[in-house]
């Protein structure tokens, strides 16, 4: 089974998104660069929201990046992904942001294959707030095979 019937199969609704003020998913050479994708929480990690909320928004956004990776590329068959970067809306004393961000780092494992092509590098980082107060943002580079 293909990444694709696998992310359908895990209900990942592919329909494109409506374009915003950047581009959501640009194509360079041959690999697929996007933009940030906020959750449609808002809150702030380790005050107004728990790690188990902030590893669903995770998942959201990564979602979100594979509907924006789809409408740039037809497919999510024969991708690998490279890069995570994910940005957690923190309170100062916040320090599990690293297992928020794996709600998106583990989808990319199911969909993808945590052995092979859904292997990826990733940053996950506090932040003192996101845009428009979303708990969650997080952008990724893929490698076309």
């Amino acid at each position: 089974m293909g990444a694709q019937d696998k992310a359908i199969e895990l209900g990942v609704s592919l329909e494109p998104q409506e374009q915003g003020y950047l581009n959501l998913c640009i194509q360079s050479g041959n690999q697929l660069i996007t933009s940030g994708h906020v959750s449609d929480l808002k809150g702030v990690l380790g005050k107004d929201l728990s790690v188990e909320e902030g590893y669903e928004a995770a998942k959201d956004c990564f979602k979100k990046i594979l509907r924006s990776v789809h409408a740039t590329h037809g497919t999510l068959d024969n991708l690998r992904v490279i890069k995570l970067f994910g940005m957690v809306y923190s309170a100062p004393d916040f320090t599990d942001q690293h297992l928020v961000i794996n709600g998106a780092s583990d989808l990319a494992h199911q969909i993808f294959g945590k052995d092979s092509d859904g292997y990826h590098a990733r940053s996950a980082v506090g932040f003192a707030a996101l845009p428009t107060g979303v708990a969650v943002e997080v952008e990724a580079v893929f490698e076309i095979l």
